[in-house]
This record gives structure tokens, C-alpha cells and sequence, in this order.
């Protein structure tokens, strides 16, 4: 009786052991996961600080204007194919 008890929660145990396994590996998949979205986000927070940094220069400024308003420097000459 006592042999057949300690055999059924000998594979109880086993069973939970194979359960538990399985989970961590998923957690380990999980966690990968995740740190891979936190390098990529902290690369795109280092993407975003420098253009951060870009927009306060007169470059910026300059390349805004002239692509969005049409402007031009005063000495600048601007060629335009005949229509």
C-alpha cells in the first residue's frame, strides 16, 4: 500500500516536473522577447535624442525651408526643366 503511494506521487511529481519546465522555457522565450523590444526601444529613444538634437541646428532650419516653403539663399541659382 505504502509502495503504491510513494508511486503515485513519484509520477505526480514527475508530471509536475515536465509542466514546470515547460513554462520556464516559455518565460526564458518570453523574456528574450521583451529584451529584445527594450534594445530596440532604446535605440529608438537614441534615434529620437538625436534628432532632437538635428532640429535646433540652422541645417534643419535651412533644409525645412527650403524643401517645404521653396526658399532659396539670396545667391543661389535654381534650374528648372522647361515644361
Amino acid at each position: 500500500m505504502i509502495c503504491t503511494v510513494l508511486v503515485f506521487l513519484s509520477g505526480v511529481l514527475a508530471v509536475n516536473s515536465l509542466r514546470l519546465q515547460a513554462k520556464n522555457a516559455e518565460y526564458i522565450e518570453q523574456e528574450e522577447e521583451l529584451q529584445s523590444q527594450i534594445d530596440d526601444e532604446k535605440k529608438r529613444s537614441e534615434e529620437v535624442a538625436a534628432f532632437r538634437e538635428y532640429v535646433k541646428t540652422d541645417d534643419y532650419v535651412k533644409e525645412t525651408a527650403e524643401e517645404k516653403l521653396d526658399l532659396v539663399d539670396p545667391n543661389e541659382i535654381i534650374f528648372k526643366p522647361a515644361e
